[in-house]
């Protein structure tokens, strides 16, 4: 068996899934299994249901997608493959006590986990760039085209088929996790070897912290921009003020579907960074499984959070239609001004 997953052990130290003759048998209860399948059930279903009717209803008008538009569908596309690829194996297998798809079908449940959620990650990243730049660079509204869009679909799908795929080149692994009945990326080499320390350090850095950091430097610059530019916009006419409303949803849009992944995310990240490189075996079985199931549920969120910020945006248009139907404008007030040229221009781009 330990040549079959591909690694060596230092002495005094095998990792978990070759301390026993069968590391899929689930080192959980039978009742905590039970429970989890059909936590993961449910969550499955919603999910599932729920980003099928985001890419649904935006199929219908695809050709009208602007590219944020076509960004957000590619998430919902992710967090489906997470759904449908995935969580069928996780189920079966707690509901059976153990994981009973060998260890071809771990290495393969754990490349679909790592590539949808490296994919998901990536978008995010690259939606929070984009917001950014829309906000604090405003003239890059201008060119941003649907084929711009394609474009970086392109590189967030190689970018994931790549780090995902590199473990087979016999310089990472899947392994089954420590309670057995699921799969993830062998964490533990980095107890094996100097090789394995890098692996695993170059898989945290490039898909998670710098994509982390990225997101986290965009919303910090777009909220410090935000608060800099409220009092000119008070000052404004009412459209531009409403339009300043919808784009700032849009951004909310954005931070929110990031906070919730990273939410999910994080704490099995850190469970994950402490096996591979604190003391061996010195997380409980039982508090492993907790991150494991709460990282599972991220891609249940997102359907949710396009549904509550959609009920705002009807409200927010109404608002401010009746607005301008009870306090009618001239048109010419937003071109007549000179010193508001440049803001209305600048918003007009904005909301493009």
């Amino acid at each position: 068996m330990a040549s079959d997953c591909n690694m060596s052990s230092p002495e005094g130290h095998l990792p978990h899934y070759l301390q026993k003759e069968d590391p899929f048998a689930s080192k959980l209860s039978r009742e905590a299994d039970i429970i989890a399948g059909f936590y993961l059930t449910i969550i499955g279903i919603l999910s599932t249901l729920g980003n099928g009717y985001v890419i649904f209803r935006s199929s219908k008008r695809k050709k009208k997608l602007k590219p944020a538009e076509i960004m957000t569908v590619n998430l919902a596309v992710c967090d489906l493959g997470i759904s449908v690829v995935g969580k069928p194996f996780s189920i079966i297998s707690f509901f059976s006590h153990r994981w009973v798809f060998g260890w071809i079908g771990c290495r393969w449940y754990g490349w679909a986990g790592f590539f949808f959620g490296c994919a998901s990650l990536i978008t995010m990243t690259a939606v929070s760039l984009d917001r950014y730049l829309k906000i604090c660079h405003l003239s890059y509204g201008t060119w941003l085209k649907r084929h711009h869009a394609f474009i970086c679909l392109a590189i967030i799908w190689a970018y994931a088929t790549f780090w995902a795929t590199v473990p087979f080149a016999g310089v990472g692994n899947y392994a089954p996790e420590p309670f057995g009945t699921s799969c993830t990326l062998d964490w533990w080499l980095a107890q094996a070897s100097v090789a394995g320390q890098a692996f695993i350090l170059s898989i945290l850095f490039f898909c998670l912290l710098f994509p982390t950091a990225v997101i986290v430097f965009s919303y910090v610059k777009i909220i410090l921009k935000v608060k800099s530019s409220t009092k000119e916009v008070a000052h404004y006419d009412t459209r531009i003020q409403n339009s300043n409303v919808l784009e700032m949803k849009l951004t909310k849009v954005a931070m929110l579907i990031c906070a919730g992944f990273l939410i999910a995310w994080i704490p099995y990240a850190v469970v994950s960074v402490w096996s591979a490189f604190g003391q061996p075996d010195s997380v409980p079985i039982q508090f492993s499984v907790v991150p494991t199931l709460l990282a599972k549920s991220a891609a249940m969120y997102n359907p949710i959070i396009y549904q509550i910020i959609d009920c705002k945006f009807a409200c927010c248009r109404s608002a401010g239609l009746k607005t301008q139907q009870k306090s009618p404008l001239k048109k010419s007030r937003m071109y007549t001004v000179s010193a508001h040229r440049d803001s209305a221009a600048m918003n007009k781009t904005q909301l493009e």
